[in-house]
């Protein structure tokens, strides 16, 4: 009910209070969004300092008769605060208001406190939640997170020398440490470029925490992505009697201390062939809601999986709860998948053999033919390859003969007597590749791809040649010669790997 600028709520006892009997209640408020920045820009070596403006008074709809406010600062150092209404004390981290005595109901005195608090200011504006469930014993969690750091904005360029040899950046959030259930395993994190292993995992009796640490810090108004997944056993969270099944799990997970989720969409994929679906929320969550129920598909999935899809705005760590979904299984479905996998398989097999069994072709006779001339024309084609590859052997000895005795003459009578060969050979494959054009263009097309390695060959081969050449006549020095016939030896090497290939396709 609102009042005034308040809002008034009604706490039911869970039994009559008489005349002159006290009860003593602790209530539990979190507020969102209550500190500003004060300055809203600081640069990247600077303190962060906001401004905290609440109520001096217990604000109640009834008068008080005693009453004090606490307020604990993270820190010491406050910049200011407001000394009204008497008495006012501070005492390190702690500024203590009152105590005062007979507050009218509904009575406020504004006070306003600027402190430093370098507190990690995070803020998740938008978090998906998967949560597919198995009958097989497993489910899978994954959460897509998108956070924002919501401190005071970085004013100026950001130095990362000065952040990795200072490291007094205070409002840069550098880790932050996430808890998972104890049972979780075979857990990812990753972003947009990748998996991320600057993280660490650390199993505790009770929880599994990790630590979160961004690719890069986060100042205010930067933002980052991440993916964050796992497993658990189903034995854990999925009960049945009979049919009846009930899930229980968590609606959220810890992120961080002190979270704030500004909007939450959790999605529970329920197995194929479900029915009676029914959810209840936690009775402490009154703001869910619930949309309409979509459908997933996987594989082997035929009629599609029932998804829940939950939304829930300003989620805080005081709502992670547990939810229930209750539903009905046959469990003689579970046989389903199994089942279409073997006939799949059998439908597949006879469909192998009926096909084996038939024969397609317009003239049966006439493509053996086809074949076996390509076939005859592909083996003359690797026989001169052979003998092709014995000429640039023969010619590297020469080379290493050249070097050693310098005999220029020798050299260049056997060079020319290699060219003649290397254009009879070339001749060779040019009738190959004509006799093969009638009957297979792609056989045709392999043949002139072999033969453009082959001309790419002979050029490495001639500058191969001059490169020695040039050793022996003095015009490059040893060391500069061996560098180059290494680069060309090994495109030569390439080359021949590509040939290969080529020649091994048949």
């Amino acid at each position: 009910m609102k009042v005034g600028i308040g809002t008034i709520y009604r706490i039911e006892l869970p039994n009559d209070l008489r005349s002159s009997q006290t009860i003593t209640l602790e209530i539990e408020v979190v507020h969102i969004n209550a500190l500003r920045m004060l300055p809203t820009e600081i640069v990247q070596h600077e303190r962060q300092l906001v401004l905290y403006k609440t109520n001096a008074y217990y604000y109640s709809k009834y008068s008080t008769q005693t009453q004090k406010t606490i307020v604990t600062l993270p820190t010491d150092r406050a910049e200011s605060y407001t000394q009204t209404p008497k008495p006012v004390a501070k005492n390190e981290q702690t500024i203590t208001y009152g105590p005062y005595e007979n507050v009218a109901a509904l009575t406020r005195n504004e006070i306003s406190l600027h402190y430093e608090n370098n507190n990690p200011f995070l803020t998740v504006n938008n978090m998906k939640r998967w949560i597919e469930v198995s009958h097989w014993g497993n489910i899978a969690v994954e959460e897509t997170i998108e956070m924002y750091h919501s401190g005071a904005k970085l004013k100026g360029p950001f130095s990362r020398l000065d952040f990795q040899r200072q490291q007094n950046s205070y409002s840069a959030v550098k880790t932050f440490k996430t808890s998972l259930p104890a049972a979780a395993k075979d857990i990812y994190y990753r972003d947009e470029i990748g998996n991320v292993s600057t993280s660490s995992v650390r199993e505790m009796h009770d929880q599994v925490e990790i630590e979160i640490r961004p690719r890069f810090p986060l100042y205010g108004g930067w933002n980052t992505y991440y993916v964050l997944g796992y497993n658990v056993p189903s034995y854990q969270y999925l009960f049945n009697k009979g049919n009846q099944y009930v899930l229980k799990m968590r609606l959220i997970d810890h992120v961080y201390d002190d979270q704030l989720l500004e909007q939450v969409t959790i999605k529970i994929v329920l197995p194929e062939y479900v029915h009676n679906i029914e959810f209840y929320p936690s009775m402490h969550d009154t703001d869910i809601k619930r949309l309409r129920n979509e459908k997933h598909y996987t594989y082997l999935d035929t009629i599609g999986r029932p998804v829940i899809v939950i939304t829930k705005r300003n989620a805080l760590f005081q709502h992670i709860q547990d939810f229930e979904i209750h539903y009905t299984f046959d469990k003689i479905m579970l046989l389903h998948e199994p089942m279409l996998i073997i006939f799949s398989l059998f439908g597949l097999f006879c469909l192998v053999i009926i096909l084996n069994r038939l024969n397609f072709s317009i003239n049966h006779e006439e493509n053996n033919e086809i074949r076996i001339r390509i076939k005859g024309i592909w083996n003359q084609l690797m026989e001169h390859n052979i003998k092709r590859t014995s000429f640039y052997q023969k010619l590297d000895e020469v080379l290493n003969t050249f070097k050693t005795n310098k005999d220029l003459k020798i050299y260049n009578e056997q060079r020319k007597k290699f060219e003649i060969d290397f254009k009879r050979i070339e001749q060779t494959f040019n009738n190959l590749q004509t006799k093969i054009k009638a009957d297979s263009i792609e056989t045709a097309e392999k043949i002139a791809e072999f033969q453009q390695l082959d001309a790419e060959q002979r050029k490495i081969t001639q500058l191969l040649c001059g490169n020695t050449e040039k050793l022996v006549n003095g015009k490059i020095k040893k060391q500069a010669h061996g560098d180059e016939e290494q680069n060309l030896r090994v495109k030569i090497r390439d080359i021949n790997t590509r040939i290969s290939r080529i020649l091994n396709q048949y």
